[in-house]
């Protein structure tokens, strides 16, 4: 649920410019879906329109660079309130733990680190679940989210908002 509210942030804070996500677990979770988003939003007008960076940023990660215009920071997990980066990065916000995955990243691995099991000992645990599909951000919150901001009356915001209401079945967002 917290992908789909910071993906309506993060489309909010974009002001339709084009996006550059960071390579990894960001690229992961938010790109698929915000390519087919901004496929139905109206073109833009003609002329050069600056890429807007998205790093990860917060606490224990250094500050954004200066060509990083959004970054996705922490939303304090009992009082609500969101990081406040540096003045010439907009905050887009997302909850503490997704958050965390994101700007902390681990490998599981499927053996133990300290060389593995001995020799004539059978795993008796399952391996890990594969999901069967790709991860896909809550519709239904990402539009409870968008339609609640005030930047949805912009054209391009609103064409995406419509187009991710009414598109019939299948998941558009």
């Amino acid at each position: 649920m917290a992908a789909g509210a910071a993906l309506a942030h993060l489309l909010a804070a974009s002001a339709g410019a084009p996006l550059v996500l960071p390579r990894g677990l960001v690229t992961d979770l938010f790109g698929p879906t915000l390519d087919r988003l901004l496929a139905a939003a109206p073109p833009r007008p003609p002329g050069p329109a600056a890429p807007r960076r998205v790093v990860v940023a917060g606490p224990e990660l250094p500050p954004p660079e200066r060509g990083d215009s959004l970054a996705l920071v922490p939303r304090h997990p009992h009082t609500g309130r969101t990081w406040q980066p540096p003045e010439p990065v907009a905050a887009v916000p997302l909850e503490a733990d997704v958050w965390a995955q994101l700007a902390f990243p681990r490998e599981r691995l499927a053996v133990p680190v300290t060389g593995g099991l001995p020799a004539g000992v059978l795993r008796d645990d399952p391996p890990p679940l594969h999901p069967h599909r790709r991860f896909e951000p809550d519709r239904r919150v990402f539009l409870h989210t968008l339609a609640r901001l005030p930047a949805v009356r912009r054209p391009g915001l609103r064409a995406i908002y419509d187009h991710a209401r009414f598109t019939p079945y299948g998941p558009v967002v």
